[in-house]
């Protein structure tokens, strides 16, 4: 690999990983693209998994001491078990290799699967709780958590889009600004951690392709997403909970539009 693609990466993963430390999803979804610029999409999609689970092991050794037990057992436990499910879900939909095409404008979008469809529609209507003040005030009752974890985990296993809707529920369950980060962390962690013992399984089982190339942009990333999230929590103190919402739901917004248009 080229200075040009390590310095793409590592700037890219700095960057996605200080900002994304607040909402608590994102870099999976920005890092795919800047790593399918350089590697087939099959070696992207693992690099992304990877750097994604080493980043959460290092916000967990930054962070997890401040997540609520409670709640990373009642939405974890579910997520962790739904994740299999979703990845497993992935394999049969990669086998469909289904396809929509939407018209927008009279402009044909392409590249919009089943599954970014009902992504991008959850993502933007749980946008609204975020930036819409009538719903802001809502907290949901931790009674909820485990659904919240089965929507979550099971996303995350099929697509790898679990922080977003994680986000969207920890959000609303009356957590501090450093709780929903460390509690965020956790869960993310324990769900990276299954899907991508899955997908492995998955990969292995259908391709023989060699991923050696794609290991020093992995270690770029990785050690880039590192400094980002360390400068993240130098400021983590000085950031209120209701900017943290304010950033969830642009986020959100923004990432469901992106896959309704097939951009993403």
């Amino acid at each position: 690999m080229d200075w040009v693609s390590h310095l793409v990466v590592a700037g890219s993963a700095f960057i996605a990983a200080g900002l994304t430390l607040y909402s608590g999803f994102g870099l999976g979804t920005l890092m795919l693209p800047v790593f399918a610029l350089f590697l087939p999409v099959e070696m992207a999609v693992v690099a992304t998994a990877l750097v994604h689970g080493a980043n959460n092991v290092f916000k967990v050794s930054l962070l997890g001491r401040h997540a609520d037990r409670e709640v990373v057992l009642k939405f974890g436990l579910t997520a962790i078990a739904a994740a299999i499910l979703g990845a497993l879900a992935l394999g049969w939909l990669v086998r469909m290799n289904a396809e929509l095409t939407v018209a927008v404008n009279q402009a044909e979008v392409s590249h919009v699967t089943p599954v970014k469809l009902a992504i991008g529609l959850a993502m933007i209507f749980f946008a609204l709780f975020e930036l819409l003040p009538r719903f802001r005030r809502l907290e949901f009752d931790r009674r909820w958590l485990p659904l919240g974890g089965l929507l979550s985990g099971f996303f995350g296993g099929l697509s790898g889009h679990q922080g977003a809707l994680r986000s969207a529920f920890l959000a609303k369950a009356g957590l501090t600004t450093e709780r929903f980060v460390g509690s965020n962390a956790v869960i993310g962690f324990l769900v990276d951690l299954t899907r991508i013992a899955v997908y492995v399984g998955l990969f292995a089982a259908a391709t023989r392709t060699d991923y050696g190339a794609a290991w020093p942009l992995v270690i770029s990333g990785a050690l880039a997403a590192f400094a980002g999230v360390l400068l993240g929590k130098r400021y983590l103190h000085k950031v209120t909970m209701r900017s943290v919402q304010t950033l969830v739901g642009v986020l959100l917004f923004a990432v469901g539009l992106a896959l309704l248009l097939g951009l993403l």
